[in-house]
């Protein structure tokens, strides 16, 4: 395993050189960041160079970095992490890219390299806001059409901000404020003298 991480190290750092921001090795695996302005040129590098061959894309996932750990988190916010997939050389990748600004997130689309990424951008566009400039078609994917916001970031509220039903007067589908109370629920204990067989 440490001969083929060191041969991934290798191929990464003599195919990409400078463009890798940071690179880190943990639990037999390997993630590199990749400055936003780089990112596309980068990725088709990984696809297509002779050392690399990540002919497959497994995943793509937006991330909100914001109270990180529970922390305060000092740098961007948004970050879009690509697991890659060798199958020629048998080996994996792990790629992030935080999108430079936080007000509206945006990174390039990879579609047009893997095209197994077009849903996957849509979701992260879905959940996250964030934008994948070049995406064909990039709408929501698993929130309705009206839908305001981006529930997966942390600052959506946990009950969002509309809830949807159906009202049998206008026989239609509505959408009205979150009538939802937010409160604190403490459970009851209930002790019993011969619980569990215990006296």
């Amino acid at each position: 395993m440490t001969t083929s991480l060191d041969n991934l190290q290798s191929a990464l750092e003599a195919a990409l050189g400078g463009r890798i921001k940071a690179f880190k090795r943990d639990r037999g695996e390997i993630t590199i960041t990749i400055p936003a302005a780089d990112y596309a040129d980068a990725m088709r590098l990984l696809r297509d160079d002779a050392r690399l061959k990540f002919e497959q894309l497994i995943d793509l996932c937006g991330v909100d970095y914001s109270a990180y750990k529970d922390q305060p988190w000092d740098g961007l916010r948004f970050c879009v992490v690509v697991h890659l997939m060798s199958v020629s050389l048998n080996w994996r990748l792990r790629v992030k890219v935080f999108a430079p600004e936080d007000d509206l997130p945006i990174v390039a689309s990879v579609t047009e390299i893997w095209s197994a990424a077009n849903w996957f951008e849509r979701e992260a566009f879905d959940l996250y806001g964030i934008v994948f400039d070049g995406h064909i078609d990039l709408r929501r994917l698993l929130t309705d059409y009206g839908f305001i916001g981006h529930p997966f970031r942390k600052d959506f509220p946990i009950s969002g901000h509309v809830e949807m039903r159906y009202d049998t007067e206008t026989k239609r589908v509505i959408y009205q404020p979150v009538t939802i109370e937010p409160r604190e629920i403490t459970p009851r204990i209930i002790r019993e003298e011969n619980y569990g067989g215990l006296h």
